[in-house]
């Protein structure tokens, strides 16, 4: 029929193969760990030579920013998909945490790549890592209206965040040690907070 679209199946193809290639590298690091991808075996795994993958990726570093940028994704997407926010701010607290942990003790590889430094000398492009900054920036809105608005407090919920999942994925992978202990993590931080709150501030004299 006129007017049509024409389908660019070279580009199709190109873009079915660049999934490809990314699968197959997240299939690698997951079994042998983030640091460990080898455009040679990984080559082999999906039947083209080694130097056939620059047609599709620059460089390894450029094969990890397009796999950050899907985590980063996958991330924004589970969220809005499976995580309710209540109105209470104690229990919407709790959920923001128990989505984060979650979702990070599911992919240890993932998690690595999304929350942690451990490839020398890479860092997500700029497009990639804003899909982080944007979402970063909303959950700040969240948490603000939880009560959580001094920079140093978003710094310790981060950080119950990233303990609790470091101490998961460490000592107790596929189990729910440190999971089980969010709750009662997120009810000590919002007791600190509201405590806070209720302090006179620096240089003020309660009032009578």
């Amino acid at each position: 029929m006129l007017g049509e679209p024409v389908r660019d199946r070279r580009a199709e193809r190109h873009a079915a193969t660049r999934a490809e290639i990314l699968e197959a590298a997240w299939e690698q690091v997951r079994a042998n760990g983030l640091a460990a991808l080898s455009l040679r075996d990984l080559a082999r795994t999906i039947g083209m030579q080694p130097s056939s993958l620059y047609s599709y990726f620059d460089s390894k570093n450029a094969i990890y920013d397009a796999m950050y940028a899907q985590g980063a994704q996958q991330f924004v997407d589970e969220q809005k998909a499976s995580m309710r926010t209540p109105d209470d701010p104690l229990e919407a607290l709790k959920a923001v945490l128990r989505f984060f942990v979650n979702f990070c003790a599911a992919d240890s590889a993932r998690y690595q790549l999304l929350f942690q430094r451990t490839i020398p000398g890479f860092e997500p492009s700029p497009a990639s890592f804003k899909i982080s900054e944007d979402n970063l920036a909303e959950l700040g809105e969240l948490l603000a209206r939880c009560g959580v608005s001094d920079p140093p407090m978003l710094d310790l919920f981060t950080a119950l965040g990233t303990g609790l999942t470091d101490q998961q994925m460490s000592n107790d992978p596929g189990g729910d040690r440190w999971v089980r202990l969010i709750d009662e993590a997120v009810e000590m931080f919002y007791q600190h907070i509201t405590n806070k709150a209720r302090k006179p501030g620096k240089g003020r004299r309660p009032r009578s």
